[in-house]
């Protein structure tokens, strides 16, 4: 492509010996296509002499970027459809050098290309797949039933795939300036959005009637706030002698063990006496994780864990338990710096980082675990051994 210095075209009228000033004009130029190339024809109108007709064909030639050498190298690579690249594209997400994707986020993806984007898009030529072919797959999540939010989310991945196209100077092949008003896409009102949660009746119905493997764990969830796979993958070694200080270090995902979802979510959770009590008898004796199956000690399955949760009575997500401790904290009028540190949210801020170091104040934190408490009450319950009959409501 260094080489090519562009061209200018070449322009003529029709049936005309000698220029004629009040005859139409035409213009002509090769265009790059796959493994050929082709001679293109275009209108020029009337133009008085044939410089003027030569001027109006290289502006339409600049105008179009026929001379561009992403234009050239857009038209000439070997055709690929939007499934080819899409199975590209989604095997280098675990292992490219910036921001690795975690398994569970490339099988939320991998469901979205089976289900809905590969049927509309799969066989489409890449170079082709525009505006037009996005909004054909939008109205047809959108007649599907799918959420606002879902649609804008898949819609993204078939933007990233598209972009993943590069050449050896990477640059994008096919780059695209996207029109969501033309493709209908959704507005999201956070608003609108489901997150749904759980009460403190439902909590103490949930203790009540989940098995005495099981309820621990609901509890766990319902005092820290914990992801699902981060509590999965906790190890006996995690919680300091008195069972006061939890450390995440991990998560758990189909059985495997990897990194937890961000930097921010390795951290530290200080736990209230009333737990840590229980926690003390439960994680005696442990070998190594603190909610595993009964004989080869690997840690529990997450569709297992739900089912227990269901079967309990209350048919709501693990994260309803997150949004429950959430809720707790700010009725408690916890810092924010402690509330994201508690949670795993990352910070911010430039005051959050000013304010960083209030994370190794220990007294301060475990001051504000016992003001604010569980948010409901273990007394009572047969699992629940050791326990303080403390109001954590008026202990907050």
């Amino acid at each position: 492509m260094s080489r090519r210095t562009g061209q200018r075209g070449s322009v003529f009228q029709k049936n005309q010996p000698t220029w004629n000033s009040s005859a139409p004009a035409y213009g002509r130029f090769w265009i790059d296509t796959p493994g050929d190339r082709k001679r293109r024809t275009v209108a020029l109108g009337v133009c008085r002499t044939r410089s003027l007709a030569r001027q109006k064909l290289r502006d339409y030639i600049e105008e179009n970027g026929v001379n561009d050498n992403a234009l050239f190298t857009s038209n000439t690579t070997p055709a690929t459809t939007f499934g080819e690249q899409a199975e590209k594209w989604i095997a280098s997400l675990p292992t490219r050098r910036r921001k690795p994707v975690k398994p569970a986020t490339i099988h939320g993806w991998r469901h979205a290309f089976d289900k809905w984007i590969l049927p509309v898009l799969g066989e489409m030529p890449l170079a082709q797949l525009s505006n037009a072919a996005l909004k054909l797959l939008i109205d047809t999540m959108a007649n599907g039933g799918l959420a606002p939010k879902t649609i804008v989310s898949y819609s993204l991945v078939v933007k990233m795939v598209v972009a993943s196209a590069v050449d050896d100077e990477g640059e994008q092949i096919y780059p695209r300036k996207w029109n969501h008003d033309f493709v209908g896409m959704p507005i999201v009102r956070k608003d609108k959005q489901p997150r749904p949660t759980v009460t403190e009746a439902e909590l103490t119905t949930i203790l009540a009637n989940a098995s005495a493997r099981y309820a621990p764990l609901f509890a766990l969830l319902a005092v820290t706030g914990l992801r699902i796979g981060e509590a999965l993958a906790l190890k006996r070694s995690d919680l300091s002698p008195d069972c006061r200080l939890l450390h995440v270090k991990r998560s758990v995902w189909h059985g495997q063990v990897q990194e937890p979802k961000t930097p921010a979510a390795v951290r530290v959770i200080d736990l209230p006496e009333t737990l840590a009590a229980v926690l003390r008898g439960y994680a005696e004796g442990r070998p190594d994780f603190l909610f595993s199956t009964l004989t080869t000690n690997r840690p529990l399955a997450q569709r297992n864990v739900l089912r227990a949760l269901h079967d309990a009575g209350v048919r709501v997500g693990f994260h309803a338990f997150r949004r429950f401790r959430a809720q707790v904290l700010r009725r408690a009028r916890v810092p924010e710096d402690l509330i994201g540190l508690w949670l795993g949210h990352a910070r911010r801020t430039i005051t959050d980082l000013y304010a960083a170091g209030l994370q190794h104040d220990f007294a301060w934190r475990c001051e504000w675990a016992e003001r604010t408490g569980l948010g409901f009450s273990l007394v009572g319950l047969p699992w629940a051994t050791n326990v303080v009959p403390i109001d954590s409501r008026q202990a907050a």
